[in-house]
């Protein structure tokens, strides 16, 4: 039996395995392996593809959101608001500098941050909005923007999910104060390992966080700052230069993926998540809600076609999240999609006979349950 992944890696390195091996290479024969001339060459080429000013290179989007939120001197006794349905990193990098997260509900049409919920929110102890770009799709960020103005906080953008996706032609992650990135090797750009990236116009956000990601290191031997050990490495940058070259090709694939999706599901009993008409997305995942998700998920297995689940319990469901006090139904959307929400295959060399499979597959399951 044919086995279609959710998102496969491989494919990707064979078709770019020449340049890959020879960055490698390259690397390996420099003997400068953390941090270093390939860094600085990526974090150049990563801030101009986001049209940022700025681009600081970490070990992971875990730490890049981290390191964001102490650069804008967010600590015990803040609260940042941000939304539940998302990876727990999002929340837990608040946690991490003794912040509080504050979750608002998201949209039930693309499970985004619902932004009409944010003011109600807002108290004197505020300081920031971390959006999340979910499924590589945009928050609207003309009404984050615009709160965030009126309210004087800080915009610290999650795009860990959309490298390239776009709001009104401007790239993800460049429009708040920061944009924090993940090259997790399943990412729309992936490295080899854990990795990732913070993108800012901000002369001072950024000499903060190069010094943080250091060890507190201003320079050799000098601490100016209680530090992190969060640097990218060199193999990294080498391969994400490689493969950021292809990013908008990749994208644009995902695209059509996702249409032929869209499609072939318009008159099934199923709702794909919808993505707002300011934004292109990177389809970072393709992602439907259905009532039988169980039921479909085993059938497209038996059928050796994977699926995923993101994500199956709400952050603030969580029990490491006890502490905070949120009761079951206080976010009856995020609650809601957490048992109907189902991620398909989605990545750029998927084939056309294995898109038809898949399509096929779901058409059938539905036509089954209707006999």
């Amino acid at each position: 039996m044919t086995h279609i992944p959710l998102v496969n890696v491989e494919r990707q390195y064979k078709v770019l395995h020449r340049e890959i091996d020879a960055a490698y290479h390259r690397v390996m024969r420099s003997g400068s392996y953390v941090l270093g001339a390939e860094v600085e060459a990526f974090e150049q080429e990563f801030a101009t593809f986001c049209n940022s000013r700025y681009s600081v290179g970490v070990a992971s989007g875990f730490d890049a959101l981290v390191l964001a939120i102490r650069a804008l001197g967010i600590g015990p006794g803040d609260e940042v608001i941000t939304v539940s349905h998302t990876f727990i990193s999002t929340a837990l990098a608040i946690l991490s500098v003794g912040a509080t997260p504050v979750f608002v509900d998201v949209d039930p049409g693309t499970l985004l941050m619902d932004c009409s919920k944010i003011k109600e929110k807002i108290t004197p102890r505020t300081k920031a909005i971390l959006p999340v770009h979910l499924y590589g799709s945009v928050v609207d960020m003309d009404a984050i923007m615009a709160i965030a103005r009126t309210r004087h906080l800080f915009v610290i953008e999650d795009a860990c999910q959309a490298h390239g996706s776009q709001y009104r032609g401007k790239r993800a992650g460049s429009i708040g104060d920061v944009g924090c990135f993940s090259f997790y090797p399943s990412k729309n750009l992936g490295a080899i390992g854990d990795g990732g990236a913070l993108v800012t116009n901000s002369s001072h956000v950024a000499k903060q966080v190069k010094i943080l990601r250091n060890v507190g290191q201003q320079k050799k031997c000098l601490h100016t700052l209680q530090g992190y050990n969060s640097r990218l490495d060199a193999i990294h940058a080498a391969i994400l230069r490689v493969k950021l070259r292809r990013l908008d090709q990749w994208n644009a694939r995902r695209r059509t993926i996702a249409d032929a999706y869209r499609a072939a599901f318009a008159h099934l009993p199923l709702r794909c998540v919808e993505v707002p008409t300011k934004v292109t997305p990177n389809y970072h995942l393709f992602v439907i809600e259905v009532s039988r998700r169980e039921q479909l998920a085993h059938y497209l297995a038996d059928r050796g076609i994977a699926t995923g689940i993101h994500y199956p319990i709400p952050v603030h469901l969580q029990p490491c999240m006890k502490s905070l006090g949120i009761r079951r139904k206080d976010l009856p959307v995020t609650e809601a999609c957490a048992k109907r929400v189902l991620s398909l295959p989605m990545f750029p060399e998927l084939k056309a006979d294995e898109i038809e499979k898949v399509v096929k597959a779901v058409q059938t399951f539905f036509r089954h349950g209707e006999e």
